[in-house]
């Protein structure tokens, strides 16, 4: 039957399984975090459903459980640098946040580059964390090769996703955060364990023809939202998040690890931004501003990004989150085996 749990009883029993698994309290309590927040949120693709594939890439060795990231030198006061030692990027950026927060508000803009990080989860729990602090933020990363840019045939660039956040005071902020495929590749595989086709234009098989099977599109490449828009915007992912931080781009991550099975190693990049600075001396308050703009937006009728998310936390943060029969005998599955329960 199926199982409700509040928030903090959710993410205590994610972090028990991590631990279980072998991970040291930095990384365990960041992982779980973000992984309960997914549930939390109504975002089943980068909720629990996470959890075995970062279990797998740890039982492979390609993250390091035990890893305590470190800020690194840099040349530049606005550049934060954060070596994340092989582990998992979200204990990387919650190290580097303070700093990053700290320069944004000093200089009106800082980034913060990520290195040698294994990535897994959505974008938008880092930009919520920097908008309140008050800045706008722009997070990216590169992932493995699985899409098919427009007019190619195989997998070359990476789901590649990119989150923006803009403060409001007193609300919830201004989110988006999506992948430059048509979906998250989580989506294809969630289809996969329904049994359920592919809307079409998702994907194409490893002939390269179009196909709504799952299993076929997970053999084959995914395809970029917007078609030459959306594989533009994947390109220069890969630039600034991979080449110009001097990490990994989609194609090198796949050929080190060999398999879509495990969660991509790469690099992150976070920009953090100061509305107050770069208005400063101009006519209007940047935020009352920006609040006239989405007012405008909702008096259409539109919803504004992340809208229904926030719904969802709010209901879980109230009633709990429910776990199916299969999702909670898949927690105390993984919290008795460990590592043995993957493959």
């Amino acid at each position: 039957m199926s199982q409700t749990l509040s928030v903090p009883a959710l993410q205590d029993r994610v972090e028990a399984i991590l631990r279980r698994a072998g991970m040291n309290d930095v990384q365990s309590t960041a992982l779980a975090r973000v992984i309960t927040a997914g549930e939390r949120d109504g975002c089943k693709s980068h909720g629990i459903y996470r959890i075995e594939g970062s279990l797998r890439t740890l039982k492979a060795g390609k993250v390091r459980g035990d890893a305590r990231p470190e800020i690194a030198a840099s040349t530049s006061r606005g550049i934060v640098r954060v070596d994340a030692r092989g582990g998992f990027s979200n204990p990387a950026f919650d190290m580097g946040l303070p700093l990053l927060a700290e320069r944004a508000r000093e200089l009106g803009l800082a980034a913060l580059v990520v290195n040698d990080c294994t990535h897994f989860a959505a974008l938008w729990p880092e930009v919520e964390a920097i908008t309140d602090h008050g800045l706008a933020g722009l997070v990216m990363c590169p992932s493995y090769a699985s899409v098919a840019p427009t007019g190619g045939k195989s997998p070359l660039l990476g789901t590649n996703p990119i989150a923006f956040g803009w403060p409001r005071p007193g609300q919830p902020p201004y989110v988006f955060d999506f992948a430059t495929s048509v979906v998250a590749r989580g989506e294809i595989e969630l289809h996969r364990r329904a049994g359920q086709p592919l809307p079409e234009g998702w994907a194409i098989d490893a002939d390269g023809q179009p196909t709504t099977d799952p299993a076929a599109a997970l053999a084959g490449a995914m395809l970029p939202f917007g078609g030459h828009k959306g594989s533009a915007i994947g390109t220069m992912i890969e630039l600034l998040a991979g080449v110009m931080i001097g990490d990994l781009t989609s194609p090198e991550v796949l050929d080190i690890l060999g398999a879509t099975t495990l969660a991509p190693m790469h690099g992150e990049l976070i920009l953090a931004l100061s509305p107050a600075a770069f208005a400063a001396g101009r006519r209007g308050d940047p935020f009352a501003r920006a609040e006239r703009l989405f007012e405008a937006i909702k008096g259409q009728g539109a919803r504004l990004p992340s809208e229904r998310r926030f719904a969802a936390r709010a209901r879980a943060l109230s009633e709990g989150v429910t776990l199916t029969e299969a999702e909670a005998e898949q927690l105390d599955r993984l919290l008795a085996r460990g590592l043995d329960a993957v493959d």
